[in-house]
């Protein structure tokens, strides 16, 4: 860039650059005469490497002026400034190279054309150094930003889409890029078959299918390769990544259309994907915690049925009713996952009431229901001691998913939101699931009994908004009771 209110300057100076060279690279110019160009076209040019500016153009301090403004106000800190003057009196050089961050000071007449040759590729190779240094930084951001998303995901699917979708951005490609010009999959070994965990590109639709259904015999060849070599590879337009886990199982990764690879940029993919493997790890670490987790919760609520004389999958039916309704009610995964694990322990207390009230046929008298509503304090009082996170919202579901929107229910006479979203839940999908059930007390409701039951109690009973959701959404909650009826009585 040439700032500089003498046209004559702009002419000679282009005259002397134009056939000139860097790094193999030819020179672009670009021309102001004044302050005000050299703000506005460094706002149009931030990425400019050699600015040759003027120190006075219509005023004595214009260039100075114009400096501050790019440094200060565009916070450009690259663009390598050499600044003339034909009246070095104005601006005395040392105050002006230290003041206003110039990487040159030099009088007009002093430039004859090897000294203004010298000073561009003096400035060049300050600027190219400048941001390969500045490049690395990036990269080390980005991976250490990557390696940190790397252990948040739950599903191996999830961190294999995830580690694609950052290997691209490491890579400099865009999203456009990705899928115009790259193309790749992740791949998980299981039980000695490699399936496809994520796609891009033309494998984005190939999900869940062999890997050799899926690539051609010179891609499986160089996979093979990696395999036996147990590491990853780099090679002309590809990137083959291999993690192995430390329960034994492979992962790969690969990227194709990627372009050469600085050896830069591979180093960064080297370090990025030392993580991956742990990651892997990660994945499947919490998924055998939520396994365990999901066997003990649906256990216990099945042991309290057993208890109740409630016999089939009503726990499995609330849990899944909950998990669909919250998810209508724009709860995250992660609330989703939580109400699905805590809704099943939701009569948790039961399992302190005497069995000859539980299983009395009949109504209860008073007294015995008296004895009967203190399950949700019950409830809440065996979990309140635990600092798992699971049990803490099973406790507050205990306690809460009796009381009601109009602020009559137990035990502790809330109303409306005051009672936390996920005992609304419970408490609607819970009464949807016993009506329509026999129980020891009570005959099977019709659908249509039950339904009108929930209608009536919209802004009574039940939160007005998840009785619409629920009535709207009516036919994905049947699906779910079709598919974990009961079984017949006396077949297992």
């Amino acid at each position: 860039m040439i700032i500089d209110d003498d046209p004559d300057v702009h002419a000679l100076s282009t005259l002397v650059l134009r056939q000139f060279r860097f790094e193999g690279r030819g020179v672009t110019f670009v021309h102001g005469y004044s302050r005000d160009d050299a703000e506005r076209l460094m706002r149009e040019h931030p990425d400019t490497a050699v600015l040759l500016l003027d120190v006075v153009m219509e005023s004595d301090q214009a260039g100075l002026e114009a400096v501050r403004i790019i440094r200060e106000t565009l916070k450009n800190r690259f663009v390598r400034i050499i600044l003339r003057t034909g009246q070095p009196g104005y601006a005395p050089e040392q105050r002006v190279i230290l003041d206003y961050d110039i990487n040159d000071y030099k009088e007009k007449t002093d430039l004859t054309d090897i000294r203004l040759i010298t000073a561009v590729i003096t400035s060049l190779r300050s600027w190219r150094d400048m941001m390969i240094i500045e490049h690395n930084r990036q990269g080390l951001q980005k991976i250490i930003h990557a390696t940190g998303s790397l252990f948040e995901p739950r599903s191996i699917k999830k961190l294999a889409a995830g580690v694609l979708t950052q290997l691209v951005s490491n890579l400099g490609l865009d999203e456009s890029a990705l899928y115009a010009q790259a193309s790749g999959f992740a791949v998980n070994e299981d039980g000695g078959r490699m399936l496809l965990y994520a796609g891009t590109g033309r494998f984005s639709d190939r999900v869940g299918e062999p890997l050799e259904q899926v690539v051609d015999e010179t891609t499986l060849t160089i996979i093979r390769q990696v395999l036996a070599r147990g590491e990853s590879l780099f090679a002309e337009d590809l990137f083959v990544g291999f993690f192995r886990t430390r329960q034994g199982s492979v992962n790969l990764l690969h990227l194709k259309g990627i372009g050469n690879l600085e050896t830069w940029d591979q180093e960064l993919i080297r370090l990025y994907a030392a993580n991956v493997g742990l990651a892997f790890d990660n994945v499947l670490m919490n998924r055998e915690i939520f396994e365990t987790q999901q066997d003990l919760t649906f256990t216990l609520g099945e042991l309290i049925e057993g208890h109740t004389n409630e016999t089939g999958h009503h726990v499995r039916r609330v849990a899944e009713f909950a998990r669909l309704l919250g998810g209508l009610a724009g709860l995250g995964e992660d609330d989703l996952e939580l109400l699905w694990l805590a809704a099943p322990l939701h009569d948790l207390g039961k399992i302190g009431i005497p069995e000859a009230i539980l299983k009395k046929p009949g109504e209860l008298d008073s007294a015995e229901w008296e004895l009967m509503r203190a399950h949700a304090q019950l409830g809440a009082q065996m979990l309140k001691g635990s600092n798992r996170r699971i049990f803490r919202t099973a406790g507050i579901i205990a306690v809460q998913h009796h009381e009601r929107w109009d602020g009559g229910g137990y035990p502790l006479g809330l109303k409306e939101e005051e009672i936390h979203l996920f005992a609304r839940i419970v408490s609607l999908v819970e009464v949807f699931d016993a009506l329509a059930h026999e129980r020891v007390h009570k005959k099977a409701w019709s659908l249509e009994s039950t339904l009108e039951f929930i209608r009536n109690g919209r802004g009574k009973r039940f939160d007005p908004r998840l009785v619409d959701l629920f009535m709207d959404n009516l036919e994905e909650f049947l699906r779910i009771r079709a598919e974990l009826a009961d079984l017949p009585s006396g077949e297992a």
